[in-house]
C-alpha cells in the first residue's frame, strides 16, 4: 500500500483483522501492522492509542461485526429457528474469523464505554431472540447465559482440536442445539422460577 493511500480506522481495522485471522491474535503488533499498511509505526498513533487501544478497537470492531451477521440471519424468523440460525452465524463467524473471535473474548480492558456498549448490543440481540419463548427476566437471563457458554465452549474445543474422533462436529454441534431446545422446552413447561437478578 502506497504511503499516500488514506490511512483512517476502517482500514487499520481491516489490516488488524488479516493479521489475527491468518496469524493469530498474538502476532499483532504495531510494526506488523505498519509494516502491512506500507506506512511508518508512529503513524498508527494518529488513529490508535498504542496497542492496547487497537486491541480495545479490534474487540469492538469484532463485537459489532459478529452481532451484525447474528441480527441479520434472526430477521423472519422465531423461536426454534432463530436460535438454530443465530447459533450457526455464531461458529461460521468463529471460523472465519478466529483472531477476530479471540479478541472479542480477550478484552484488554472490559470496563472500557464503547466496549460495554458493543458487548451490550450483542447480548441484547440474543435476549430478543429468547423473547418468543415467554420467559420471565429471571430465566430468561439464565436462558442467554446457557446459550453463549454452549456455544463459546464448543468453539473453544473446536480450535483447540478437542474432538479427536472421527465423526462430523456438524452433526455434534446441531445434537448440541438440539440437546438444549429440548431443556429450554422442557423448562418452559415446568414452573416459572423466581429471583432476584444481581
Amino acid at each position: 500500500m502506497s504511503q499516500r493511500t488514506r490511512i483512517d480506522l476502517p482500514t487499520i481495522l481491516k489490516a488488524a483483522t488479516e493479521i489475527v485471522d491468518s496469524q493469530g491474535l498474538e502476532s499483532l503488533g504495531l510494526s506488523t501492522l505498519a509494516q502491512k499498511l506500507g506506512i511508518r509505526s508512529p503513524s498508527l498513533y494518529n488513529h490508535i492509542a498504542g496497542l492496547p487501544g487497537l486491541r480495545i478497537e479490534l474487540a469492538i470492531h469484532g463485537c459489532n461485526l459478529l452481532n451484525s451477521v447474528i441480527s441479520r440471519t434472526a430477521i423472519g424468523k422465531s423461536g426454534d429457528n432463530a436460535v438454530y440460525a443465530i447459533a450457526e452465524e455464531y461458529l461460521a463467524f468463529a471460523r472465519s474469523h478466529p483472531g477476530l473471535y479471540e479478541a472479542v473474548q480477550r478484552v484488554s480492558d472490559p470496563q472500557e464505554g464503547r466496549w460495554q456498549q458493543a458487548a451490550r448490543r450483542l447480548v441484547e440481540t440474543v435476549v430478543q431472540v429468547f423473547q418468543h419463548y415467554g420467559l420471565d427476566e429471571y430465566t430468561s437471563i439464565h436462558a442467554v447465559r446457557s446459550f453463549r457458554s454452549m456455544v463459546h465452549g464448543f468453539i473453544s474445543l473446536e480450535r483447540n482440536e478437542g474432538f479427536k474422533m472421527p465423526i462430523s462436529v456438524d452433526d455434534s454441534y446441531h445434537f448440541l442445539i438440539d440437546t438444549f431446545l429440548l431443556g429450554l422446552h422442557s423448562k418452559m413447561q415446568a414452573a416459572p422460577c423466581t429471583g432476584e437478578l444481581e
